[in-house]
């Protein structure tokens, strides 16, 4: 299965913002990595360059490769409504994502994971592809297996602090956490200018 596995403290610091948390490397070294790194300002970008970047920040923060990306959007352009609000709805709503807002992951990387290995159920049926779109009303739960309870576990007592977002519930206790509804794009601090991304794809 493809996917992105590049050094997230240098993705962070390359762009200057905390794409996959707080990061104690950004804090050190705020300038982006490499021998020309810290000689000053960054560079003034032109229009496409900013676009370019917001997009490549948006893809990076959720994990998904390029060929990837351009799928979401195209779907997003075909639907009625605002293109960048529907496409932050279905990254958000991508299975390995829910699973990081619920606290089954303390990174999208880890939650990724927890799903490719066959450890998350969707209403009761075990399913293993992180892409997985979930509805309003799915029930997201950890397999009954003992590995499986105790990864959860372990990553629920991990993030017990984050807030779990209000589309969302979770129950601790139950490793269990139900889709209220779907988010919507206000709810959602991508820290990226996702007007910028539709007119990228749109030139």
């Amino acid at each position: 299965m493809a996917r992105d596995t590049g050094p997230t403290d240098k993705i962070s610091r390359r762009f200057g913002v905390a794409l996959f948390g707080p990061s104690k490397a950004l804090e050190r070294r705020p300038f982006p990595p490499g021998q020309h790194g810290a000689r000053g300002a960054r560079k003034k970008r032109s229009d496409y360059g900013v676009a370019l970047n917001e997009k490549q920040k948006l893809r990076l923060q959720y994990g998904l490769l390029e060929k990837q990306f351009r799928r979401y959007y195209d779907e997003a352009h075909r639907r009625r409504g605002i293109t960048g609000d529907i496409l932050v709805q279905l990254l958000e709503t991508r299975l390995d994502n829910v699973c990081y807002r619920l606290g089954l992951g303390a990174t999208r990387r880890a939650s990724r994971q927890l799903v490719g290995h066959g450890h998350v159920k969707v209403n009761g049926r075990r399913v293993d592809i992180p892409s997985y779109c979930v509805k309003a009303g799915d029930v997201i739960s950890v397999a009954e297996a003992g590995r499986s309870q105790q990864l959860g576990s372990r990553a629920a007592d991990q993030t017990q602090i984050r807030p779990v977002m209000d589309w969302l519930s979770f129950d601790r206790e139950k490793l269990s956490g139900t889709v209220n509804r779907l988010p919507e794009a206000e709810e959602i601090d991508t820290m990226v200018n996702v007007q910028l991304v539709v007119e990228l794809y749109s030139r």
